[in-house]
């Protein structure tokens, strides 16, 4: 009886680890992947954005330069916001507006989407978001214990 409840411990512990592990290549590759897009110009990322959409959701030709438009527009304003962020540090109100705005224009690509993409299109392009959306906060807290364990060395 002790024998089996000794390899279940080393059985979860070791698959605890192996999770863990996963999880911070994940993150790796994907700051990775982030670097990479820093060194293309709004318009090729527009095109790369717009060409992995279209394979995930079968666009047409018309829908892929409505599409490209909004990443194009979106592209140019991630890149003046990060040349303003270089700058600048915010107060809590600048920080409060900004979150706000980028809600707001959320809400309005929400709705370009909605007009452009086919009912069946659009659910599954949400569903890809919302995806999105929960991994990001998964890592976001990840990485909040990775700095509190750090600052406690």
């Amino acid at each position: 009886m002790k024998r089996i409840v000794l390899i279940a411990i080393v059985l979860i512990t070791v698959n605890a680890t192996a999770q863990g592990q996963k999880g911070e290549r994940q993150h790796e590759a994907r700051k990775e992947n982030a670097q990479h897009l820093k060194d293309f110009s709004p318009e090729e990322i527009a095109t790369l954005q717009t060409k992995k959409m279209a394979l995930r959701l079968d666009l047409t030709e018309a829908q892929q330069k409505e599409i490209k438009v909004i990443h194009f527009d979106q592209a140019k304003a991630r890149n003046k916001m990060r040349e303003e962020n270089k700058e600048t540090k915010l107060s809590k109100d600048d920080r409060f507006n900004r979150a706000n705005s980028q809600l707001d224009k959320k809400l309005a690509e929400k709705a370009k989407m909605k007009s452009i993409l086919s009912k069946e299109q659009f659910e599954k392009w949400e569903r890809g978001n919302i995806m999105k959306g929960k991994q990001r906060t998964k890592m976001g807290k990840k990485e909040g214990q990775q700095k509190r364990t750090k600052n406690r060395r």
